[in-house]
């Protein structure tokens, strides 16, 4: 069987087998391409007013733990915390999958949103559906398929017009 039949016809059978995973890591990558432009997928960063934190880590769970509809009962709600200090603010993020995100000057509540970014990459990962097994069984071959996809739609592109002009060449066309 000639070179390029081979190539096509595993081109061919690649496609359809990885077509169902494909189709998952490309509409989750490309929600992901937006969550900085698009608050649905991540709630956009606010500004608060401080640049150096004046609440101590105590004092923030207190104003969280007093704040309705957040459901924070102390430390276990919170997943993690980061500073931003050039934006004068501190995000809180819960287990729930709500963002918290505080000034760091006053302490007020900027803002609370769903965030929707983490579970769009463990769905980009495979992680979501059965952990590590589908992860690394499903998700990692299939990117690796996506790349042998690649190359071998280079190679088809390629093999043709390098016929062409081999046959120019030689004066056979």
């Amino acid at each position: 069987m000639r070179f390029n039949a081979q190539v096509r016809r595993w081109h061919y059978w690649v496609s359809i087998a990885s077509a169902l995973p494909m189709l998952i890591l490309i509409g989750s990558g490309l929600l992901l391409q937006f969550k900085k432009h698009w608050s649905w997928v991540q709630p956009c960063e606010q500004r608060g007013t401080g640049s150096v934190p004046q609440l101590s880590l105590d004092e923030m769970l207190a104003i969280l733990t007093g704040t309705p509809g957040l459901n924070i009962t102390g430390w276990e709600s919170i997943n993690r915390m980061e500073l931003r200090p050039a934006k004068g603010m501190a995000k809180v993020r819960l287990h729930s999958g709500y963002e918290v995100q505080m000034d760091l000057g006053t302490g007020a509540i900027l803002q609370h949103e769903y965030r929707r970014s983490d579970i769009i990459e463990s769905i980009h990962d495979g992680s979501i559906f059965a952990g590590n097994w589908t992860k690394l069984g499903v998700f990692l071959p299939t990117g690796l398929l996506l790349l042998f996809l690649w190359a071998s739609g280079l190679v088809l592109f390629w093999l043709p017009i390098s016929v062409r002009r081999r046959r120019k060449r030689l004066g056979t066309l």
